[in-house]
């Protein structure tokens, strides 16, 4: 029986790893340099590419929020090849000691950071996870197996086109990164069954992608979650700081996971708050999906509000749209947040200590925040240079993951003719 296009492509790239692994920081850097040198060099080849995508996304009818992900231009070009000389600016984890002794025998232990071996990403219709997880997997020593969906689908063809030719001019297997999307579902199927050949599947998307990853997958898979996010606006916020840092969270830009997707307010404050801010909200063509409570306050603001429905509380809109709830107190607004939130960020706007401690430590999130936009929670502004995604589960990585989250570990262990008594 002939063997899969996606399990051969698994195949391939676990071939090629070794030859990555061997690599020092320096050979690396200076790969990920020429491959940033090299997508803007070939910027009008990728554009024309991702206009064939953006051409289809309009006739479907695709969301302006997720129309917004998948669109590349000059200048996000030049960002996405900015990501990956930023990753070759950051320290090779590979190698690194992550703690080491010296038994009473003499027999010395060390764990040391070494490469995942063949990262799978499975993602939908943004064009920029291409490179950022094919920099970032590269510079940690994996090799890297791409779907990024129907959508994006000559837009990641053309980028990969570009990564693979660096690879191949500077003498490395161009399977080192290589692409799966011309098998569509049953590609991905078959890369979940890969095991053995993938070492993780990493999925990045709406609840439906992530959802079927990791309900199907034999390979292992580190979640990322949808961001149900949400700001609390507490009785002794800074309603300047508060105006400024809901509209960030919520319109810089509405189709990414860390955008604000329910806004609560605290009882105290929600008089002045929400009438406040329904002026910049409505100005930014916000609709606002409100509670009872925040209706009464917002009636007759210009602010276009309709009924929040029990369905809202759980929405990423990725979109112009926002759940609004006024809470009586910070137990509430906590127990909402236990209730409806994905584990992705959320943040407290306050000047009171207490209540700002309380909100860090109970909520339960990957990213937790104080009077600081949602919109932080990112690798690249972690200092990260990038971010292969950001982990809402507990076990390995959690939050925004760069290069040491997607590295594993092992024991080197040196005797001098030790054995076991």
């Amino acid at each position: 029986m002939t063997e899969h296009p996606a399990l051969t492509a698994a195949r391939a790239a676990r071939a090629a790893q070794p030859a990555l692994a061997r690599l020092h920081r320096e050979s690396k850097d200076r790969l990920l340099l020429a491959m940033a040198d090299a997508l803007v060099e070939r910027s009008e080849e990728i554009l024309a590419a991702n206009a064939r995508d953006l051409a289809a996304a309009d006739a479907a009818g695709m969301a302006p929020g997720l129309r917004d992900r998948l669109a590349l231009d000059p200048a996000r070009v030049a960002k996405v090849a900015q990501q990956l000389r930023d990753a070759a600016a950051l320290p090779d984890p590979v190698g690194e000691v992550v703690r080491g002794s010296v038994l009473a025998n003499g027999l010395e232990l060390r764990e040391v950071r070494v490469p995942m071996g063949v990262i799978g990403m499975v993602y939908e219709a943004r064009p920029n996870v291409t490179v950022d997880a094919a920099g970032l997997a590269l510079k940690a020593g994996s090799a890297v197996v791409l779907r990024g969906g129907s959508a994006a689908l000559h837009s990641n063809l053309a980028l990969i086109a570009v990564l693979r030719s660096v690879l191949a001019a500077h003498g490395l297997p161009e399977d080192l990164v290589i692409g799966i999307d011309e098998h569509g579902r049953e590609g991905v199927d078959v890369l979940m069954r890969a095991r053995g050949l993938a070492d993780v599947l990493i999925p990045r998307g709406g609840a439906g992608l992530i959802r079927r990853v990791v309900e199907n997958s034999l390979v292992p898979v580190i979640e990322t979650g949808t961001g149900t996010t949400h700001v609390l606006i507490d009785a002794s916020a800074d309603l300047d700081q508060a105006e400024q840092i809901v509209l960030n969270a919520k319109t810089q830009r509405v189709g990414v996971c860390n955008a604000l997707e329910t806004l609560l307010v605290h009882r105290d404050i929600a008089g002045q708050a929400l009438p406040r801010l329904a002026a910049p909200l409505a100005a930014a063509g916000v609709r606002l999906h409100a509670d009872e409570a925040a209706r009464a306050l917002l009636a007759d603001t210009g602010a276009e509000v309709v009924p929040a429905t029990a369905e809202d509380w759980d929405l990423e809109y990725l979109d112009l749209e926002l759940a609004v709830a006024v809470v009586e107190d910070l137990d509430e607004a906590l127990a909402h947040i236990r209730r409806h939130s994905s584990g992705h960020t959320e943040s407290i706007l306050t000047r009171d200590l207490v209540s700002q401690q309380r909100f860090l430590a109970e909520v339960d999130s990957a990213v937790v925040m104080a009077n600081a936009s949602t919109r932080f929670s990112d690798g690249g502004e972690f200092g990260f240079g990038a971010e292969i995604g950001i982990s809402t589960q507990k076990l390995h990585a959690r939050g925004p993951m760069g290069l040491r989250e997607i590295t594993t570990t092992k024991w080197l262990v040196v005797g001098q003719g030790h054995v076991r008594p």
